[in-house]
């Protein structure tokens, strides 16, 4: 009878763990949906890359106040849960605080570091809300941020008052029993930890029974740990998802300048042929060179992006910073770059459940293009990066942009008319005005 605890909490452990691996199992496999890019080139600049900015959050505090807000709640639930392995090994073995005979004043500093910063992440989560819910913060109630968006963003906090809350009561009432000498807490008249905060959380408990304390504590303890594992099997439908996906989006982010644009294989191709004297225009194609199943020109749908793109939709932490910094949005035009990001993983997670229901993906009539992102929206971007270097994590939504108005324009040539004119006027007469090439410099004779 004993060891019924130690089991029940070795399944919910199994459980907790191996629903999240086939979650993200999900994750990788719709990734893996888009092209494959090459980003295994400078992993030195990567690696210092992603430790400045997803671990240094170096571009979080180009907004000091949210960048310094953020980084409490982040160093705060990171270190916090480092008591989460002391926690499962307790678990599984039926011990006690396991490590603090170990490590001795060092557990008393880390055991009141954790504290001083559960406290921190309470009053800044308070803050958190109070800036989405009441203080009308124009990022935070745009349109894609309506329903789940901005439920979504208030169940995070939730979470973690409740698992910041527990977190001390069970230290308060763990606190107490150990000063009572209580079998089981007790140390042999050592107490073992330093409890700045949970200690005044402990005045209300003081008068309770030892039996009570014991139901409080192991009640915190379980409702902790279980809350955990929800929280972290909640990630994959939350956009929290970014607290792992950042780090791995960083480094596979582009390196080059951000005004330097990819080109086109097959258009470069063509190009190259064009441009080479000796190049046959009517010889027949070599069938070696000749792709079985040609790639589309630019993008309609997520299998016509590639899967750092992919990446970036699920990575997204849908801040809105990017949308706060577009020109197009600032003078009202349709387009945000964060909903682009957000229908990118909504078309995603769809097709994603197909495959899910199928086994395969069997076509359901929609598309990225149109039925999620519209075209007003593609041509009102005025390509001017802003949007990129405001993500604090590296997400590129206008390489997204770029595709789909490039599938536009190649596929179904549905350019606005002043781009047609100017792209006919450069392939007639080698420049955007409507003149011919022997024309061009009549405006130096006038």
């Amino acid at each position: 009878m004993e060891y019924i605890p130690n089991i029940i909490f070795i399944l919910l452990l199994v459980a907790g763990i191996g629903y999240f691996a086939s979650n993200i199992k999900k994750i990788i496999r719709n990734v893996k949906l888009g092209k494959e890019v090459d980003r295994s080139d400078r992993k030195g600049e990567r690696f210092a890359q992603m430790a400045r900015i997803a671990l240094g959050q170096s571009k979080m505090v180009k907004r000091p106040i949210a960048g310094f807000l953020h980084i409490i709640v982040y160093v705060g639930f990171v270190i916090i849960n480092i008591e989460v392995l002391e926690i499962i090994i307790d678990g599984i073995t039926g011990s006690h605080r396991i490590f603090a005979p170990y490590l001795g004043g060092v557990y008393d500093f880390l055991i009141a570091t954790f504290e001083i910063l559960a406290l921190l992440v309470l009053i800044t989560v308070v803050v958190f809300w109070i800036r989405r819910n009441a203080l009308n913060i124009k990022r935070f109630t745009m349109g894609e941020l309506k329903g789940w968006p901005k439920n979504d963003a208030n169940y995070i906090l939730y979470f973690e008052v409740v698992l910041m809350s527990l977190f001390l009561i069970m230290n308060a009432t763990d606190f107490i029993l150990q000063t009572r000498g209580v079998e089981g807490y007790a140390h042999a008249g050592e107490i073992f930890g330093s409890f700045p905060v949970s200690q005044f959380v402990a005045i209300p408990f003081e008068s309770m029974a030892d039996g009570t304390l014991i139901a409080i504590e192991r009640t915190a303890w379980w409702l902790h740990i279980a809350g955990i594992l929800v929280f972290l099997n909640y990630l994959y439908w939350s956009k929290h998802l970014h607290i792992m996906l950042a780090f791995p989006n960083v480094y596979f982010a582009k390196l080059t300048p951000q005004g330097k644009f990819t080109n086109m294989e097959a258009v470069t191709k063509e190009v190259k042929m064009m441009m080479d004297p000796d190049a046959d225009p009517f010889a027949a194609p070599d069938p070696n060179e000749m792709e079985e199943d040609p790639a589309s020109l630019g993008a309609a749908d997520i299998f016509d992006l590639n899967q750092v793109q992919l990446l970036n939709a699920y990575t997204c932490t849908e801040c809105g910073r990017c949308t706060s910094e577009c020109p197009a949005n600032i003078t009202g035009k349709k387009l945000s770059p964060r909903k682009i990001m957000i229908d990118t993983r909504d078309r995603l997670e769809e097709v994603g459940s197909i495959i899910n229901k199928e086994g395969e993906w069997k076509d359901d009539g929609k598309t990225l293009l149109n039925d999620y992102i519209t075209t007003e929206e593609l041509w009102a971007c005025t390509t001017c990066n802003a949007c990129v270097e405001a993500c604090p994590i590296g997400i590129d939504p206008l390489s997204i942009i770029m595709e789909m108005r490039r599938y536009l324009v190649l596929e179904n040539s549905a350019a606005p008319s002043e781009l047609n004119v100017t792209m006919g006027n450069i392939e007639n007469n080698g420049a955007p005005w409507p003149y011919n090439q022997m024309d061009r410099l009549n405006w130096a004779n006038e």
